[in-house]
């Protein structure tokens, strides 16, 4: 269906403005009144739910994993425009401050779109090995890799 090419490649996209701390393309898509979650108690988890949290979450993944690199591995698209719901399988590598280029995770981004606007973005990862990277990160001078999360 030409709808979910389209979707799947507008998503595609978003993930290599992350890559590339393109923060205002990140966000081009969300809704003012949003829902993000990522798991972990940790610096990047929590719950935001506006579009200004959001971008102030992006911009703290890249200062606490600034070579963050997320391949995407696939994508599934569900549903039509006015309620559409997208997975994302991928996988997370950075090199960490010590040098560490060990830092691997991998996750499944689950969007819920509607009229091409995101309106929920829940993410699921290895919570564990995000707070160890974010521990190396702070262990190495990064003190913000150890801040409270960004809520809203």
């Amino acid at each position: 269906m030409l709808y979910s090419y389209i979707v799947e490649q507008e998503i595609r996209k978003t993930f290599d403005h992350v890559n590339n701390h393109r923060w205002d393309e990140a966000v081009k898509a969300v809704a003012p009144h949003v829902h993000h979650r990522v798991s972990g108690a940790h610096a990047l988890g929590g719950e935001r739910h506006d579009k200004q949290a959001v971008r102030r979450w992006f911009e703290r993944l890249g200062r606490v994993l600034p070579t963050l690199h997320l391949t995407v591995n696939n994508v599934w698209v569900k549903g039509w425009p006015w309620n559409t719901t997208v997975f994302v399988e991928w996988d997370g590598t950075a090199t960490l401050l010590d040098g560490d280029a060990s830092y691997v995770n991998r996750g499944l981004h689950v969007f819920t779109l509607r009229w091409g606007r995101v309106h929920a973005l829940e993410e699921f990862q290895d919570s564990q090995q995000a707070a160890r990277g974010l521990g190396v990160q702070a262990a190495a001078g990064l003190t913000e890799a150890v801040a409270e999360p960004i809520v809203s």
